[in-house]
């Protein structure tokens, strides 16, 4: 039986917790999963009682929890909630909360959960070191920590030292919400559970791997961060390289959190660095202007709230690496991810090479169709295998069929990341957060275009709202017989 706890949560009435955190809380109060006697503790600049607490909980719920907000889970819940006002950078206001957690009786086993600006992180933690509830001396502390881990290699490894200071590696949990989802934790299952699949996932069978995250909303009024951050540090860096890496990753030899991590890292390491002279042929970067989505038409960029008149920061932003070991030696991966595209999809295709024509060199088949693993991640699950049947007729031509699992479907039910997360904290399994090094080798890896293109701020390229992202992109395939896939169910031109 796990030990209580208490969840504080800093920024408890901001957007993350409230779309996030307070709705995955409460659904796993609703199946059972919160230890009993545990406390869910929110800190926030605003003046709250514990009433007015629950009843904003309550508010945000009703929008957000699956199937309706029920009575009796949320009467559960809320003996559950507690609040407390303060500036959380604050010493004295810190030795309130301490305070209040020994006055109350609650669970000294400590989450201390982030959800405040990247920019505060080393601020609270070392207001928490001041009041003495880092200590362990009466229960165990972990502290959660969102992305971005800082802005380059040498910002991150500024805060990595900060939050050492007083916290353990153990004791820190670098939460990547997309490690969480369902769908990338099966790729997992899909590619060392399958005997047959095993032979076959290397660079004498895999043509490239392409890795797509396309959303269709724009920075939602987020400008004072998303123009500092851009496509690249905000997606490539972190969702997507750690999908590589569980595309890529050598089969562990068990599944506990160090030996996952490890093998991770190891792709990392194995990443081919991009040469300065070279990220133009390695890195596209791109920024949407007006056009139309879902029937709407939407501004450009350059046109939303808060953004500088002149700015070039990428909206979209794609990558060409190669991953130099055994396996995968000279088999392109692409990464791509923009917003104002056509529609919210995350895919992992995977096409193999061509078979030999010989065969059906005096048939009516010119050219066989290659085959696609597809992996849906979002919005939709979906495991699909592409391959090449005849076609009924006299004649001997062929086209694409495909083999779906059986929950390649759309449902209503749709578990969210953070319930798996943070019941992992809460039991401490630290199988899908990240270690340090597997941080330090991602920005390693994109650096260099990084810094490249802080240089070259004169000129970005554009691309319509509404649609795939520029044709320019198409520069960096190896070949020119390759080609995006952008939807689950395209087909070969």
């Amino acid at each position: 039986m796990l030990a209580p706890c208490t969840f504080i949560v800093f920024g408890a009435t901001g957007n993350l917790a409230r779309i996030k955190l307070l709705p995955a809380i409460y659904h796993l109060e609703e199946v059972g999963r919160i230890p009993d006697g545990s406390a869910i503790v929110g800190f926030s600049r605003r003046k709250f009682s514990n009433d007015e607490w629950r009843e904003h909980v309550a508010s945000t719920l009703k929008d957000k929890a699956r199937g309706g907000l029920k009575n009796e889970v949320f009467e559960r819940l809320s003996k559950r909630l507690h609040m407390v006002s303060g500036e959380m950078t604050d010493a004295d206001s810190l030795q309130n909360l301490k305070t209040y957690i020994d006055a109350n009786n609650l669970p000294k086993n400590l989450i201390f959960y982030m959800a405040i600006p990247p920019t505060q992180y080393t601020k609270v933690s070392q207001a928490i070191a001041d009041t003495g509830l880092h200590q362990e001396e009466q229960g165990w502390r972990r502290l959660v920590i969102e992305k971005p881990f800082g802005y380059d290699s040498e910002s991150a490894q500024v805060l990595n030292a900060k939050l050492h200071e007083h916290f353990t590696e153990k004791q820190i949990f670098r939460i990547d919400h997309y490690l969480g989802k369902a769908m990338v934790q099966n790729v997992l299952i899909f590619r060392f559970a399958n005997l047959m699949l095993e032979p076959l996932w290397n660079r004498n069978y895999i043509d490239h791997v392409q890795i797509t995250h396309s959303e269709s909303l724009g920075i939602s009024g987020r400008a004072a961060f998303y123009d500092g951050v851009g496509a690249m540090r905000d997606m490539i860096q972190s969702h997507l390289l750690q999908m590589l890496t569980l595309v890529a990753m050598e089969p562990p030899p068990n599944l506990d959190a160090e030996s996952l991590r490890d093998e991770k890292v190891k792709v990392l390491k194995s990443i081919r660095p991009i040469a300065k002279r070279a990220v133009n042929a390695h890195a596209f970067r791109a920024q949407y202007g007006a056009g139309e989505v879902n029937g709407e038409h939407v501004q450009a960029y350059l046109q939303e709230e808060g953004v500088p008149a002149h700015s070039t920061t990428e909206t979209y932003a794609a990558l060409k690496l190669y991953i130099d070991n055994w396996r995968w030696r000279n088999v392109p991966f692409y990464l791509r991810t923009g917003k104002r595209m056509a529609q919210n999809s995350s895919v992992i295709s995977i096409r193999f090479k061509h078979p030999p024509q010989q065969l059906f060199r005096q048939t009516q088949i010119e050219k066989i169709k290659p085959n696609w693993i597809i992996l849906g991640i979002q919005p939709h699950e979906c495991m699909r295998i592409e391959m090449q049947v005849k076609q009924p007729g006299l004649e001997l031509n062929t086209h694409t069929t495909s083999l779906d699992a059986s929950y390649c479907t759309h449902t209503d039910y749709q578990l969210d990341a953070y319930e798996a997360l943070l019941l992992d904290i809460i039991e401490n399994d630290r199988s899908l957060f990240l270690r340090y090094d597997e941080i330090a080798w991602a920005w390693g890896v994109v650096d260099p275009v990084i810094k490249q293109w802080d240089i070259e701020r004169d000129y970005i390229h554009t691309y319509p709202a509404g649609s795939w992202g520029p044709p320019e992109v198409n520069k960096l395939f190896d070949r020119d017989d390759h080609y995006w896939r952008d939807a689950l169910d395209q087909k070969e031109d």
